[in-house]
């Protein structure tokens, strides 16, 4: 079964993320510094964009700024084309010379469990330790991606009915609450560090 994602509010954008691992996966990554919608539709861009076909291979071996002025065209990509551009062929790189080239091997080589999925996606170039989570619980509440103990290596991210991240966004009335939850995080946070 084909998931079906509604994180940037353009179909063509979503259509993608549900249907290449890859796509979602440098959505991911572009989550960051930039609306989480403006992140997920980054893939869609790149991919309209680029000779060749989207795939990880031909992204880790393209002409670095070539790959740069995909991300500065407008709209940008990202609001740091040159550092983002980097990233997305880093990632590439990396999936190319560990996994053959598919993101999804991350998930379905050897049927590892949500620890194992955390471990690796922590070893990706660009995923630190809460946007590995937040990717495990987009995989597991989203996009059927569930192994054994995935809410557990999801952390908070993972729990049921929270709006914490981009793995809990369905539609628009959950990304205003996604958005809500992190306002008031970041309020917390800054009143917690002003005492």
């Amino acid at each position: 079964m084909t998931p079906s994602l509604h994180i940037t509010g353009d179909t063509a954008a979503d259509e993608l993320l549900s249907t290449d691992p890859l796509a979602l996966l440098i959505g991911m990554l572009l989550d960051q510094q930039v609306a989480m919608e403006t992140a997920f539709e980054g893939p869609a861009k790149i991919a309209a964009r680029i000779d060749g076909p989207f795939d990880a291979s031909n992204l880790a071996g393209y002409d670095p700024e070539a790959l740069v002025e995909v991300f500065r065209q407008t709209p940008a990509v990202h609001r740091y084309p040159g550092s983002m551009a980097g990233r997305v062929q880093a990632l590439c790189a990396a999936l190319v010379d560990d996994w053959g080239g598919s993101a999804s091997a991350l998930w379905t080589v050897g049927d590892p469990d949500g620890a194992t999925l955390l471990k690796r996606l922590k070893a990706l170039p660009g995923f630190g330790d809460q946007k590995a989570r937040i990717f495990v619980a987009l995989l597991g509440k989203q996009y059927g991606v569930q192994p054994e103990g995935w809410r557990a290596a999801a952390g908070a991210y993972g729990e049921e009915g929270s709006h914490r991240s981009v793995a809990d966004i369905v539609d628009a009335g959950s990304l205003a609450l996604v958005r809500e939850t992190k306002r008031a995080a970041k309020a917390a946070a800054k009143a917690g560090t002003a005492k």
